[in-house]
């Protein structure tokens, strides 16, 4: 999978998440299981890839992206 798909995925991951992150009160459980659970995915499909850690602040990036997108679509 090359980095711009990755990308994308995280992104399109993300997007759910922060619309689900705005109806949870800031730093509670549920409000952590939404910034935190695209983590896990992500991280599989960037080492399965073989993609080298340099592409890290990329991702994390594009899944910062997502998660701010999703919470403006919610308000």
């Amino acid at each position: 999978m090359p980095l711009s798909t990755l990308a994308l995925l995280a992104l399109s991951v993300n997007l759910p998440l922060g619309y689900l992150r705005t109806r949870c009160q800031p730093l509670s459980w549920r409000w952590f299981v939404c910034v935190h659970l695209s983590i896990p995915l992500i991280a599989a499909c960037r080492i399965l890839s073989g993609i080298r850690f340099t592409a890290i602040p990329l991702l994390v990036l594009a899944a910062v992206a997502g998660q701010l997108l999703g919470g403006r679509i919610r308000r």
